[in-house]
C-alpha cells in the first residue's frame, strides 16, 4: 500500500514568517505539496509514536491537500493524526488542540489573510509541539531539503471520509476526527466572563461580526449567537467557502469594506469585529469608530484585571517593532515586563514559555495571549466584549479615556505591493547603509535621534535577529521600514508611521502623519526606485 514516488525539486518552497504561501496555481503543479510535506517529514526524522494535528480554513485545494497529507503521514510512519471535521480548523483552535493533546505539531492549511480560490493563494502552516510557529533554524533546514528531494512516500488508498466524528485506522496510522469548535469554545469559557457578556446582549446590546466566508464562521455562530445570545444574524458571511465568496479575508479598513460601511452608517451596531481567513487576526470597530491594532493591544493590556483568567496578574506584554509604542506606556504604568520583537509570532513564544509575557500583538491586526502560541482573533473580540460588559462604556468611550490617560499614538501603515523582489531588496540594503548619516540631522522640523536596523536579542535563547529599519525623532515620532513575509508573489514594502501627542487627541491620523509620510518617502526613495508614488493599501 506504500508507494515511493520519484520527484524533482522546486526551488521556491522557502517558508515566510508563518509558513509556505504560494499562488494556488503554483501549488497545483505535480508533486508540489508532496515535495514540501516529505521535506518536513525528512527533517523531523523518526515519526514513530508521533501525533500531528491537521486542519484548514476551507480555501480552494484544502480538501485535496489534506488527503495527500493523511496518506503521506501514514506512509512515513506517523502514529496518529487529529483532524478537524471536514478538514476545518482555525489556526488558534489548532494551537489549542496541539497543546491540549500534547501533540508533536500540526499543519493548518491556510494562506491566512490572503485571497482564496483557483486564482488566489494557498498555504501550509507548520507548527511544532509548542502550538506555535517553528523557528527559522528548522524552516531553513526544510528549505534545504526541498532543494534536494528526490522521492516521497505515500499510501496508495482511496480518500478518507472526514465528515464523521470518531477514530479509524489507515495504513497502521490512527485518525481521530474531532469537532474543531468544541475544545476552542471550552477554552474561551475558561478565560472570559460569559455570564456578564450574556447579560450585555440581554439588555439590547448589538454587534456585527464578519467572518468573511472563512473558517471562524462556525466558531462565531456558536459563541456569539448560540451561547452568548447575540441576535440571530449578528454573525455575517459565516459559511466557509473555497474562494471566500470573492471576499479578501483580511480584516482591515480596505478589505472588510462591507463591515466598515455598516459600522459607519446610521444602522450601525454597538460593536463590530472581523476575523481573517484562518481566524488569527481581528479588527475592532465601534459606531463610526475604528480602533487601531496598536491601540487595541494597549487597551487590552490596561484592562486585564476585568477578565477572570487574568485577575491574578499578568507577566508582561510584547509587541512587534513595527507596532506603535502605545502599549509601552501602559506597561510602564502597570509595572509589568515589556519587550519589542521582530515581526513574526514565533518571536513571542520564548517570552511566553519563560513566563516573561502574557499578552502580545502585532500592528497587522494580530493580538493574543499565552493561552495558546498563536494570535487569536475571537479571543480579542471576546476581550473587548468583556471590557464593555464590565464597564458599561462604548468602544469609543473606552478608547478616548485611554488616550486621555496615556496620550495618543497617531499611527498608520502604508503597503507598496507587487514590487520586484530584487528592487525591494536593493532599496532596503541601500537605505540601511544611508540611515546612520541621518542621526542628529533636522528634516522638515523633525530631528533624527537614531536611525538604523532593528536588532533583537532574544533573552531566552540569546539568538540575534535583524528585522526592519527604524528612524526615531526627538518628539517620539517614528518611521519603520520592512519587507513583508506574508505575500505569495513579489515583495511588499511596508512603511509604518507614528506620531505621539498628549494634547491633540481627536485629529485625523492621515493629516497628522502627512509631514512624516513625505519624509519617509524621501529618505527611502520609494517613488524613484519602484515607480509607486502612493501606497496600494493604507491601514
Amino acid at each position: 500500500m506504500i508507494k515511493t514516488v520519484t520527484t524533482v525539486p522546486y526551488t521556491d518552497q522557502k517558508m515566510g514568517t508563518a509558513g509556505l504561501r504560494r499562488k494556488s496555481k503554483v501549488v497545483l503543479q505535480p508533486n508540489y505539496v508532496e515535495n514540501f510535506m516529505q521535506s518536513i517529514f525528512n527533517v523531523i526524522g523518526d515519526l514513530k509514536g508521533k501525533t500531528f494535528v491537521v486542519g484548514g480554513d476551507g480555501r480552494f485545494y484544502n480538501d485535496k491537500a489534506i488527503q495527500k497529507i493523511i496518506k503521506m503521514a501514514a506512509a512515513n510512519g506517523v502514529s496518529k493524526l487529529i483532524i478537524g471535521q471536514n478538514g476545518f480548523m482555525s489556526t488558534p483552535a489548532g494551537s489549542n488542540v496541539i497543546l491540549k493533546n500534547k501533540a508533536d505539531g500540526g499543519f493548518i492549511l491556510s494562506a491566512s489573510h490572503n485571497p482564496g480560490g483557483e486564482n488566489g493563494d494557498f498555504g501550509i502552516k507548520y507548527s511544532n509541539a509548542s502550538g506555535g510557529q517553528i523557528p527559522s533554524s528548522i524552516s531553513d533546514k526544510i528549505y534545504q531539503e526541498t532543494l534536494n528531494i528526490k522521492e516521497y512516500k505515500i499510501c496508495d488508498i482511496p480518500d478518507i471520509d472526514l465528515s464523521e466524528l470518531g477514530t479509524q485506522d489507515i495504513c497502521g496510522m490512527q485518525i481521530e476526527i474531532i469537532d474543531p469548535v468544541k475544545d476552542y469554545v471550552e477554552m474561551m469559557q475558561n478565560i472570559f466572563d460569559f455570564p456578564a457578556i450574556r447579560r450585555l446582549f440581554e439588555k439590547g446590546f448589538t454587534m456585527r461580526f464578519d467572518a468573511m466566508n472563512a473558517v471562524t464562521g462556525p466558531y462565531a455562530k456558536k459563541i456569539f449567537e448560540e451561547i452568548l445570545g447575540a441576535p440571530t444574524g449578528s454573525v455575517v458571511n459565516y459559511k466557509p467557502l473555497p474562494d471566500f465568496g470573492g471576499l479578501h479575508p483580511d480584516p482591515n479598513l480596505v478589505y472588510a469594506k462591507e463591515l466598515v460601511n455598516f459600522m459607519f452608517s446610521k444602522k450601525a451596531a454597538d460593536f463590530g469585529a472581523a476575523n481573517d481567513g484562518d481566524g488569527d487576526r481581528n479588527m475592532i470597530l465601534g459606531k463610526s469608530f475604528f480602533v487601531t491594532p496598536s491601540d487595541s493591544l494597549a487597551i487590552i493590556t490596561d484592562n486585564f484585571k476585568l477578565i477572570p483568567a487574568y485577575k491574578g496578574g499578568i507577566y508582561g506584554v510584547a509587541k512587534s517593532a513595527a507596532t506603535s509604542t502605545a502599549v509601552e506606556r501602559v506597561a510602564k504604568e502597570q509595572g509589568i515586563g515589556y519587550y519589542e520583537v521582530p515581526t513574526g509570532w514565533k518571536y513571542f513564544v520564548n517570552l511566553m514559555d519563560s513566563k516573561r509575557i502574557t499578552f502580545c500583538g502585532e500592528e497587522s491586526f494580530g493580538t493574543g495571549s499565552s493561552h495558546i502560541r498563536e494570535k487569536d482573533g475571537i479571543w480579542a473580540v471576546l476581550f473587548w466584549l468583556n471590557i464593555i460588559a464590565a464597564t458599561g462604556k462604548s468602544v469609543e468611550q473606552i478608547t478616548h479615556e485611554h488616550w486621555q490617560k496615556y496620550g495618543r499614538s497617531y499611527y498608520m501603515r502604508f503597503d507598496f505591493e507587487g514590487v520586484e523582489t530584487s528592487v525591494a531588496d536593493k532599496m532596503m540594503e541601500d537605505l540601511e547603509a544611508r540611515l546612520p548619516e541621518l542621526c542628529g540631522k533636522e528634516i522638515e522640523g523633525y530631528t533624527v535621534t537614531s536611525a538604523g536596523a532593528f536588532v533583537y536579542e532574544d533573552p531566552v535563547d540569546h539568538s540575534s535577529t535583524k528585522n526592519g529599519l527604524i528612524v526615531r525623532f526627538n518628539d517620539g515620532s517614528r518611521i519603520v521600514y520592512r519587507l513583508s513575509g506574508t505575500g505569495s508573489s513579489g515583495a511588499t514594502i511596508r512603511v509604518y508611521l507614528e506620531r505621539y501627542s498628549q494634547t491633540d487627541l481627536n485629529n485625523d491620523p492621515l493629516l497628522m502623519l502627512t509631514e512624516i509620510f513625505k519624509i519617509a518617502m524621501a529618505i527611502s526613495e520609494i517613488p524613484e526606485r519602484t515607480g509607486k508614488h502612493q501606497a496600494d493599501v493604507v491601514t
